[in-house]
């Protein structure tokens, strides 16, 4: 990365355009700048969630998430840029496997809740989602690598385990769905 960006404010985007990477500007509202706020969401959502007191490897992980996420960003951001490697997929799918070992089955739908770091987790998989239909909708008329979809789509997947395991983690227990039936019944 050659320039950085020493002044903020340029006025630039006052036209309701923004830059890309390559030197092109196209319009706020694009879809290309749609699924680029989703992931910066996303990250966002992460960052706070390491705000929390986490577990070492819990820590560590998020924030090597955080960096392939903004490897995720450059390659919305310059079209026809690949950013993002097999071993960053390989990554989360290695992170999935370990912290589901340790957890029960799931016998039960889970409602986002717990402790307050598993309920930030499962607000990064909602956001994870939503960026992730971005990136489909945006890849319905634009070339897009495929790595970008899966990472969302497992860094989703990934949040939900976190959260199961930070409610253990935390001695709380999974928030169950009761069915209308079964609370009438209660």
């Amino acid at each position: 990365m050659g320039n950085r960006l020493s002044v903020v404010a340029t006025r630039t985007g006052d036209d309701g355009t923004t830059g890309l990477g390559d030197g092109s500007r196209i319009g706020k509202d694009a879809p290309r700048i749609d699924a680029l706020g989703e992931v910066d969401e996303l990250n966002s959502v992460i960052g706070l969630l390491r705000t929390e007191t986490l577990p070492q490897t819990v820590q560590a992980d998020l924030g090597t998430i955080q960096n392939d996420l903004f490897d995720l960003g450059a390659e919305l951001c310059i079209p026809g840029h690949a950013a993002l490697e097999a071993s960053q997929l390989a990554f989360l799918d290695q992170r999935l496997a370990y912290y589901n070992e340790a957890l029960p089955p799931l016998r039960e739908f889970i409602l986002p809740g717990g402790c307050r770091a598993a309920a930030l987790a499962h607000l990064a998989r909602t956001v994870a989602r939503r960026a992730e239909r971005s990136v489909v909708a945006l890849g319905r008329n634009e070339d897009l690598n495929a790595p970008v979809r899966q990472y969302l789509n497992r860094l989703s997947d990934l949040m939900f385990v976190l959260a199961r395991h930070l409610n253990g983690a935390q001695g709380t227990g999974d928030v169950f769905w009761a069915s209308r039936h079964s609370r009438v019944q209660a």
